[in-house]
């Protein structure tokens, strides 16, 4: 049987889109929109027709008819916490969505945009991946320090579970028999401890904890940032804007990207080779940490990201955490693959489709 399946990812200031037969990609395309092009919308979601019409048009370059596919998957946006899965996408979500529920982010769009296409298809279903809400934290684990605080599973669902999917498949296992350890190394950072298919454990990493990133400040002292809060040098904004967007590389080095750190790492920098050091301690500690949340049982590490590009990188962090499990290296990340896939597993009968 021959599937057709559109993926939809939308980002801040791009759509990307790939179109597949099965597990064959016909194209993929990344549709750019200007600051101008947005400058008139207020809110994310009053983009929904421009970025439709986008993708239409892409679509139809490309000589794919809508009746012509078979499913529809758009990236996960903030959403309510749900278990890892397909969903399809329903009339509260779409509700949840709109209604902005849990935060405001272009990925909102992809199953708002799926949806839609999928009735003008009149034939296929619309579905979302794996959003990065996704939530199978152990009790034990939600616990703060302090009860007016609990602790929150924001992360790069799609990519974890993606990756640690196609590790268990290339050893001939099942993802659910498996005991892994996986770092998404981006523009944020996720190490998450998967227990048997679950992630039990993982940094929120969109709102402050874990490793520093290319543009996140990751977990910072306490007393320290409450001081500064209160100090009135800073506004709400510009505090979050520290600890997201303008933290980690970008506060320390003016640059979120770890091509230009690299090299000048290799010139000799001794600023930049201090924070890269501190990036891999970082990262490696926090591998350590997950390895006690599955007691020490660790069948491999996998470490992904645009960030696993970096070799001297993961060198470093490979010798820190080797003696844990054996580490492989998944450089960047497969978004579309991993949502089109999804898609097909459905369609196939291996993943269920689960209600929202």
């Amino acid at each position: 049987m021959i599937y057709r399946i559109l993926a939809i990812n939308p980002g801040s200031t791009s759509t990307k889109i790939a179109v597949y037969e099965n597990s064959t990609q016909l194209f993929v395309e990344t549709l750019r929109h200007s600051s101008y092009e947005l400058s008139g919308f207020d809110k994310v979601t009053d983009q929904y027709e421009f970025r439709k019409e986008a993708i239409l048009k892409a679509l139809k370059d490309n000589n794919v008819e809508l009746s012509s596919l078979s499913v529809i998957v758009g990236r996960g946006g903030l959403l309510r916490p749900i278990e890892s899965g397909v969903y399809e996408v329903n009339e509260k979500m779409i509700a949840d969505l709109m209604e902005e529920t849990k935060g405001e982010h272009a990925s909102n769009l992809g199953g708002l945009i799926a949806a839609n296409l999928a009735k003008e298809s009149k034939g296929c279903r619309a579905y979302i991946a794996d959003p990065v809400v996704v939530d199978e934290l152990s009790p034990v684990a939600r616990v703060s320090g302090h009860p007016l605080f609990e602790r929150v599973s924001i992360f790069h669902a799609l990519n974890h579970k993606a990756i640690a999917k196609t590790y268990a498949a290339s050893v001939g296992k099942e993802y659910k028999q498996m005991n892994l350890i996986v770092a998404h190394l981006g523009g944020g950072v996720s190490v998450g401890a998967h227990l048997r298919g679950r992630v039990v454990d993982v940094n929120n990493a969109l709102h402050g904890e874990g490793p520093f990133s290319p543009e996140r400040s990751g977990t910072l002292p306490a007393l320290a940032l409450a001081e500064l809060c209160f100090s009135g040098n800073y506004t709400l904004s510009q505090v979050k804007k520290i600890i997201t967007g303008e933290g980690g590389l970008v506060a320390h080095l003016g640059t979120n990207s770890f091509q230009y750190v690299e090299q000048k790492v290799d010139a000799g920098d001794e600023k930049f080779i201090l924070i890269s050091d501190a990036f891999a301690y970082n990262v490696a500690k926090a591998i350590g940490a997950s390895a006690t949340v599955l007691s020490g049982r660790v069948d491999a590490i996998l470490i992904t990201g645009g960030v696993a590009h970096n070799k001297k990188l993961m060198d470093k962090i490979i010798g820190m955490v080797k003696f844990i499990a054996p580490v492989e290296i998944y450089p960047g990340e497969d978004e579309m693959t991993a949502l089109a896939m999804n898609g097909l597993a459905v369609l196939n009968g291996s993943e269920k489709v689960k209600e929202y």
